[in-house]
């Protein structure tokens, strides 16, 4: 515990993230949230590359959270999805070494690590400098279960990830109704990738906490068996996600300058399908050109971000549909005009879709997106899946006519199936309003890991 000018006693967090667009907003957005439960009594230093600071150094924060950085050890962004288990290894085996360098150079003690599990080594960094650390998890709690039950099942019998696939209806701890999940996470995912995570998963065990960005409710089940098997605090927090910015209502967070949010101002209610298909592996170019059509035959609204194809599909776009590079993803599904979302159901899309109360259409990609899925199409209810067809040509897996008749199925207001996913949805919007309210589970959650990092 260190002691401000003010003589205020402040907790200096270091947060490390894992480097990728997917784990430093959630864990940004959690230290937003964290510092605006006690903003006096936080500091959080925040820990990035040289190149992730370039990208996101000059966006709004407040003066609690202050960036540090260490030196691009590991490829450049741009090379990550050329070769992702290089990238995935490099971040386990480069970055503690500067990380610990930088701890060295910091003014104030440290008085807690908050470090991505993807990261495999803050727990280890914290054990040797007796530093408490939150393992922070950037994914569902059953996609964490699920890998936590794999790790001890391969350990206890000396199996490596390749030869579990044989022996999935073996595992304890994993219900039947996740196997088929289990079995295509492990058929679909680079082994190497798979073997480095469960390395990570290994890892929890020796930390002081577990940070879940979901919500108690949406995942209580689980979450209530994590909390049975662990020694430690296990708090959900989530959804960590930038509903800050939504709910302060200034004026940078209602702009309406843009050209998509002005264009759905000009939209019916409910009308628009927003489309994105995650910010790392996506879709191939011929299947987009599949999409977009069938679109525009379909006669529906849609607003489709294709981030680096955007100019070349631009062309392709009818007059109710409109491409875009990028968007404040948040602050378009929260917008009266949107209908639904197509998404790849990665983790922190999910949870920004259930906070705005939106259905989903399923399309997982890889890794955690096909639980997810399940869980939205099985469990919550609130969404319908895309079906993948057995390749149709070389990179195309969805044919224009189905998609055309599955989105305007989808997007018909007085479908009645269409009805229950819509009605779902707004029901699984008061369940997280509630659980980030005063006094609901993720505010008493931050409240006690506040309360435990200051004693």
């Amino acid at each position: 515990m260190n002691i401000s000018d003010s003589g205020n006693a402040v907790c200096h967090v270091v947060a490390m993230p894992f480097p990728g667009r997917g784990h430093i907003n959630p864990m940004l957005s959690f230290c937003k949230i964290l510092t605006s439960q006690k903003p006096n009594n936080l500091l959080i230093t925040f820990v990035l590359t040289e190149e992730w600071l370039t990208f996101i150094g000059a966006d709004p924060k407040p003066e609690s959270i202050r960036f540090a950085t260490i030196p691009n050890v590991i490829p450049p962004e741009r090379e990550k999805a050329g070769d992702f288990p290089g990238f995935y290894e490099a971040v386990m085996t480069k970055m503690e070494a500067p990380f610990e360098k930088l701890l060295d150079q910091l003014e104030l003690p440290v008085d807690v690590i908050v470090g991505d599990v993807e990261l495999r080594w803050p727990v280890n960094v914290g054990n040797r400098r007796n530093v408490p650390v939150a393992a922070f998890w950037t994914m569902s709690a059953s996609f964490y279960s699920m890998l936590h039950h794999l790790d001890v099942f391969s350990r206890k019998h000396h199996l490596t990830v390749d030869k579990l696939d044989e022996q999935a209806e073996n595992i304890p701890g994993i219900s039947s109704f996740h196997i088929e999940d289990v079995q295509t996470v492990l058929c679909k995912n680079d082994h190497q990738v798979l073997q480095l995570a469960l390395g990570c998963i290994s890892k929890v065990p020796k930390a002081n906490y577990l940070l879940l960005t979901t919500v108690q409710e949406l995942e209580a089940e689980t979450i209530d068996s994590l909390k049975s098997i662990f020694p430690f605090p296990i708090y959900p927090i989530g959804p960590s996600i930038p509903y800050l910015d939504i709910e302060e209502k200034n004026p940078a967070n209602t702009d309406h300058s843009q050209d998509y949010i002005k264009w759905l101002d000009s939209q019916p209610s409910e009308s628009v399908l927003y489309i994105s298909l995650g910010s790392f592996l996506s879709v191939s170019n011929a299947q987009m050109d599949e999409i977009v059509e069938a679109l525009n035959n379909s006669g529906i609204r849609y607003l489709y971000v294709a981030r680096g194809e955007t100019s070349r599909l631009k062309d392709k776009c009818g007059d109710k549909g409109m491409v875009i590079p990028w968007c404040d993803q948040l602050k378009v599904l929260s917008h009266s005009s949107i209908g639904g979302f197509w998404s790849h159901c990665g983790w922190n899309s999910t949870l920004e879709t259930v906070f705005a109360g939106v259905p989903i259409l399923t399309f997982p990609l890889f890794l955690d997106q096909v639980p997810n899925s399940t869980q939205i199409v099985d469990e919550w209810k609130n969404g319908w899946k895309v079906e993948i067809q057995s390749k149709l040509e070389s990179d195309v897996i969805l044919a224009k006519e189905d998609i055309e008749e599955l989105v305007k199925r989808f997007m018909d207001l007085e479908n009645q199936e269409g009805k229950k996913i819509r009605d779902r949805a707004r029901e699984l919007k008061v369940m997280f309003r509630k659980a980030i309210g005063k006094g609901g589970s993720s505010d008493r959650n931050l409240d006690a890991f506040i309360s435990d990092i200051s004693s």
